[in-house]
């Protein structure tokens, strides 16, 4: 019953935008939607990296942490600088081949899925922002009079299957402007505005406070 109650929580706070949401957009539009819930795997391991921290009390003293979370928000943010300027600087859906202007459209050829499930891993564990949901906001349905491991698990879980459910949803997304790109210039446009928004994004997180 309480997993019950706090999945439509948590799949609204899953549902928030954010890079690895974005990430899963992009790997929808680009290599499908089947393989974009499988990376989402490496995503959902650094939560439950989170999870086991708040769990433990740690979260806490992280949060608490000036150097801690300044060195997070520094590290997630050049790495989203730096798979933005790739996406900005390539030619193709792919990533893996130039585009010739004139040229039709071809299916890309798919980033193994090791590489997209390792890219999920590291936007999520140098996300500081999942430091704050975990050990801040998530302790908050824990009921004190219960067991609390047995909490942790079961709002865990729940919340880790949300995490899923919006991959779903954002790569079902991706794959719908995927059918849209019929132009190599629209793959280029396609490209800048990607790598734009992932730049964004380590911007944002640079000015991101505890």
């Amino acid at each position: 019953m309480q997993a019950l109650l706090f999945f439509p929580v948590a799949v609204a706070i899953a549902l928030t935008p954010g890079p690895n949401n974005f990430c899963g957009l992009n790997n929808g539009m680009r290599a499908g939607v089947g393989a974009a819930l499988v990376a989402t795997t490496g995503r959902v391991a650094a939560f439950a990296i989170f999870l086991t921290i708040s769990a433990v009390g740690l979260g806490a003293m992280l949060l608490a942490s000036e150097a801690a979370f300044t060195a997070v928000k520094w590290l997630g943010a050049a790495y989203l600088f730096w798979i933005g300027w790739r996406a900005f600087r390539s030619r193709s859906l792919g990533g893996t081949a130039d585009l010739l202007e004139g040229a039709e459209v071809a299916m890309p050829a798919r980033a193994p899925l090791r590489t997209l499930i390792a890219q999920e891993f590291l936007l999520g564990i140098t996300n500081p922002k999942a430091i704050i949901l975990f050990a801040a906001i998530f302790p908050q349905f824990i009921d004190p009079g219960q067991p609390a491991a047995r909490q942790f698990l079961v709002l865990g879980s729940t919340y880790l299957l949300a995490e899923f459910v919006s991959t779903a949803v954002y790569a079902s997304c991706g794959r719908q402007i995927r059918r849209l790109i019929r132009t190599p210039c629209a793959v280029v446009r396609l490209n800048r505005a990607t790598g734009g928004v992932f730049m964004g994004a380590g911007g944002l997180l640079l000015a991101a406070q505890r």
